[in-house]
């Protein structure tokens, strides 16, 4: 393969043409760099490229593959989104009040996968610590959707799935709390992965909402994701949260038949007002496929489902104002002075914050408040449990559940931004399987007349991570 294409292997194909010396790490990260340069000042995928630690990277990754010292993903260029802590790289969640914040430590999945030889070259754009559901809140730019330059990309996650979707790279790590992972895989036609919570360390993430972020892997094809997952999943002792359950063979597991399979189809998530009927058409064929596979497809009722958003929206900004109080200027990021330490506080986070983020800070801090916790955030933590038990039950009657990601396609830039419920609607059929804590993909669908990505969502129970990226892995092979 010539040089200038190697950006758009896959890791599998990649993999197998380092060892079998058809090319270097160093020309495969050649060719990311060459094609994240050219495109990020259209796209705006990338908050930093760092061609120089990419390079060196690379030449250590090729010295390991001389020796046969190495991992699957030894020497395969990649991505993180930047709200993910990277040693020695900046690091900036996308705000301003950290934007020459440069972390001493790696988060714990990407300390894993530096282990293995991987190439890092660049941090990702996103909405600011992951506020947002377009990627217009980041305080460095929108990021640009790569089949059609006036549309979105999705959020928050945007800039990582932008990075894989237009071969900047060949995978991209992201964080999940109601949907950054899977929206924008939808909305740029890849694969993105929400683990089930605690399968992933959270150690060295940015916290939004502590009791839903999770970390996963945005990929080519599921076989990708399959073998990220292998390497960074696993209990971490400096996350209380992780679960101690032994990491599966995912690799081996996804290739397992899906004959005899029984697949939920919730009503609820095909009878939303508003919903696009081209998007619906195109995930319903999709759907359809399954019993081609050998799965049987049944109805079940997930009656709660309109109550995840608004449930979603409470719990979220009240963890979010406990853990952004923080980032006051003082120990780190960027300082704004005052007169006094109040003033230095208020201006600080005037300039370092965008409006999403002061929004969600003061609805937290309100839903939090003395006289209010519990008719806000109690309340939104009892509807999640009733939440939780709904997927119980319809699991009691099938082994995994498929849904649209998104009710539409990309939208327009700037077209949902001023329009704040709109905007918080977009996350209707993510945020379910994140309130609950179930592992959720989105896998390409089709595309809409207009060349736009549609994605379908595999929803499954607690730890069957597996299991969904088996289906998504069958359904995938079916063009």
């Amino acid at each position: 393969m010539k040089s200038a294409n190697l950006n758009t292997l896959t890791i599998t194909e990649a993999a197998a043409g380092l060892r079998a010396k058809e090319f270097s790490s160093v020309e495969l990260t050649q060719a990311c760099l060459a094609r994240a340069k050219e495109r990020n000042a259209r796209l705006n995928a990338f908050i930093t490229i760092d061609e120089i630690k990419a390079l060196e990277q690379a030449k250590i990754a090729d010295t390991l593959l001389a020796s046969d010292n190495s991992f699957p993903l030894t020497g395969i260029p990649y991505s993180i989104k930047d709200a993910i802590c990277t040693a020695g790289t900046l690091s900036t969640g996308a705000s301003k009040i950290l934007g020459d914040y440069i972390p001493i430590y790696d988060a714990t999945v990407i300390k894993k996968i530096r282990a293995t030889g991987a190439v890092l070259i660049g941090k990702t754009n996103c909405d600011t610590f992951g506020h947002g559901a377009s990627n217009e809140n980041s305080m460095y730019g929108s990021v640009r959707n790569p089949y059609d330059e006036t549309k979105v990309s999705g959020g928050s996650s945007g800039g990582s799935a932008v990075s894989v979707a237009d071969n900047h790279c060949l995978f991209s790590i992201g964080e999940d709390t109601g949907g950054s992972i899977r929206q924008p895989a939808s909305f740029c036609g890849i694969n993105g992965l929400r683990p089930t919570y605690g399968r992933n360390s959270r150690y060295g993430i940015m916290a939004m909402a502590s009791s839903l972020d999770v970390v996963g892997p945005m990929t080519k094809t599921v076989a990708d994701m399959a073998i990220i997952m292998e390497t960074m999943a696993g209990y971490d002792p400096l996350d209380a949260t992780t679960v101690t359950e032994a990491v599966p063979n995912y690799t081996q597991e996804i290739i397992g038949s899906i004959t005899g399979l029984k697949i939920g189809v919730p009503k609820e998530y095909f009878e939303l007002e508003g919903m696009d009927e081209e998007t619906k058409k195109i995930v319903e064929e999709k759907i359809k496929e399954l019993e081609k596979l050998g799965a049987q497809l049944i109805p079940v009722s997930l009656p709660y489902t309109k109550y995840a958003v608004p449930t979603y929206y409470l719990i979220v900004p009240s963890e979010d104002s406990s853990n952004l109080a923080r980032l006051d200027g003082l120990r780190y990021g960027v300082r704004v002075p005052g007169e006094d330490l109040y003033a230095t506080y208020a201006n600080t986070r005037a300039a370092g914050f965008p409006d999403e983020v002061k929004r969600r800070i003061m609805i937290g801090t309100y839903a939090l408040s003395a006289g209010y916790y519990d008719a806000y955030y109690k309340k939104a933590q009892k509807v999640r449990t009733l939440i939780i038990q709904d997927f119980q039950t319809a699991f009691s009657r099938c082994d995994a559940i498929v849904t649209p990601t998104s009710p539409f396609p990309a939208f327009d830039i700037g077209a949902k931004k001023e329009d704040i419920l709109a905007m918080y609607l977009a996350d209707v059929f993510v945020s379910p399987a994140s309130v609950a804590g179930l592992p959720a993909l989105s896998i390409p669908a089709g595309k809409t007349e207009a060349g736009l990505p549609v994605g379908l969502q595999i929803i499954g129970p607690r730890l069957a991570d597996a299991l969904v990226m088996r289906i998504g892995n069958h359904l995938e092979k079916i063009k």
